[in-house]
């Protein structure tokens, strides 16, 4: 089996977790900045320690991460050797707009991403751009109380106008949001949201979400009336919860665990709230506030197609017992308990390369529109041979059965997809953990945990596979 010509192939970062450069060419600092590595770093996360501003008792790996703001030509001369046809990167809020509401945009940051898509250009790379990826300016969060407040949606969309004004010729594929469910999970990572002692958490972050979706579906409206050709979707953190048992608590929890990842796309796939959507946040006393226009703007601004990223499937169970007994615990960003069936990451990551094929008919079953795979990889420890070399036989094992089950969903099952950009296609600081430990490139960065190291890249074996699965379009998966 094999993909059509015309898929893309192709590999995902984020600005926060590899552009570095914080202050930088008149960037101005976002909430990523002062999310700090070590114990601390969940629960700023979560926002439930206020932290807006960098102190000299914690170590932020985002200031500097892997120095991309100053490699990118290498780095893009990395990925078109491995045949990319995609990069996923995202643009840094305040790299344009320093304070998030500027008057006028940073010409300097402006340059910086002319010149970056014009680098992909020169190697035939389609640039997939996502507008914001866990990316709130610390100045609105100051001013606003970040997207709790309606005056986000008027700073994101005068930010979408820059950016599609600017870049409108030169990118074709938009995010709106970085896996916008995340919110619920990690809101001040998601949505720049902290909470004041006493705030109704639940009240402020399905308000905050609100302020989201309205603020997608107007970039949607103006990318379509601006860059027509143009196609902007929306991206969650997909993985079905499965189950623990055939008890049907277990089958209805597991439901109601799908629907916290359906919720935003159910509204940016159909451009309204679905009913059980009304009645979850009735029975949660949540009453959202709305202009008179918001939900003709929603149903106004649906997306062209959907977006997700896959790690892993999870399992959840009604029983209290089971949950107190069997979770996977950790640094877990959303609670699941073990599936005996499945082996884990060294992060407790359960690897279900069929988990990706079910994924990719549930989500088109459930919205009828084109997917995009924008996330999936394998994070682990990376250990450099005496000669440099790095056999990341583990890597290689997972992309390759992820891909085979893609590969089926496509050519069995006939799921239109339109592309597959891995995550960490180099090496970058994890999102979840703050690390660099924990690797997923197939391009090695000389950093560590600590900060330090000399930022040399160098090839995994993972490298030289994907570029022939990328020549082959999947044929050639190296068994």
């Amino acid at each position: 089996m094999k993909m059509k010509p015309g898929f893309l192939w192709g590999g995902a970062t984020a600005a926060n977790q590899c552009e570095g450069g914080y202050l930088e060419g008149g960037r101005g600092l976002s909430s990523v900045d002062v999310v700090p590595f070590g114990p601390d770093r969940m629960k700023v996360a979560r926002g439930q320690m206020k932290m807006l501003e960098c102190d000299d008792q914690h170590v932020y790996p985002a200031h500097e991460a892997i120095d991309m703001y100053h490699h990118y030509k290498e780095d893009i001369a990395l990925f078109g050797e491995m045949g990319f046809h995609c990069y996923r990167l995202s643009i840094s809020w305040t790299r344009i707009l320093p304070n998030g509401d500027d008057d006028e945009p940073n010409e300097e940051g402006l340059a910086f991403y002319d010149s970056l898509f014009d680098e992909c250009h020169r190697w035939g790379i389609e640039p997939l751009v996502t507008i914001c990826h866990f990316d709130t300016p610390i100045a609105l969060i100051k001013k606003y109380g970040g997207w709790k407040d309606r005056r986000m949606i008027d700073a994101y969309v005068k930010l979408c106008r820059i950016l599609f004004e600017r870049y409108g010729k030169k990118v074709k594929y938009w995010i709106t949001f970085n896996e916008i469910n995340m919110l619920l999970h990690m809101p001040f990572m998601g949505a720049g949201i902290y909470f004041e002692e006493g705030e109704d958490e639940e009240q402020v972050k399905y308000q905050a979400a609100h302020h989201e979706l309205v603020a997608s579906a107007k970039a949607v409206i103006l990318a379509h009336e601006l860059m027509p050709g143009a196609m902007v979707g929306c991206m969650l953190a997909a993985g079905n919860f499965y189950p623990y048992s055939s008890n049907p608590a277990d089958i209805y929890k597991a439901m109601e665990c799908d629907r916290d990842n359906y919720f935003f796309i159910d509204v940016q796939a159909r451009g309204a709230y679905p009913v059980w959507a009304r009645k979850r946040m009735e029975r949660a006393g949540v009453t959202l506030e709305m202009a008179e226009d918001d939900e003709a703007v929603l149903a106004a601004g649906t997306v062209d197609y959907i977006s997700f990223s896959y790690y892993c499937s999870r399992c959840m169970s009604a029983d209290p017992e089971i949950i107190k007994n069997h979770s996977r615990g950790g640094n877990a960003v959303i609670s699941a308990v073990v599936n005996p069936y499945l082996k884990s990451s060294e992060w407790g990551w359960q690897i279900d390369p069929l988990g990706l094929r079910i994924t990719l008919n549930t989500l088109y079953d459930r919205y009828e529109k084109p997917l995009f795979i924008v996330e999936n990889g394998l994070g682990a420890v990376d250990t450099p041979q005496e000669d440099g070399s790095i056999h990341d036989t583990y890597r290689i094992a997972y992309m390759r059965e992820h891909i085979k089950a893609m590969l089926a969903a496509v050519n069995e099952d006939g799921i239109p997809l339109l592309g597959y950009t891995c995550w960490g296609c180099i090496d970058l600081v994890s999102a979840s953990t703050g690390e660099m430990k924990k690797r997923y490139g197939m391009i090695y960065v000389d950093k560590n945990n600590d900060g330090t190291g000399t930022l040399k890249r160098s090839k995994k074996d993972s490298f030289y596979w994907y570029q022939k699965v990328i020549a082959s379009d999947g044929e050639d998966l190296g068994e």
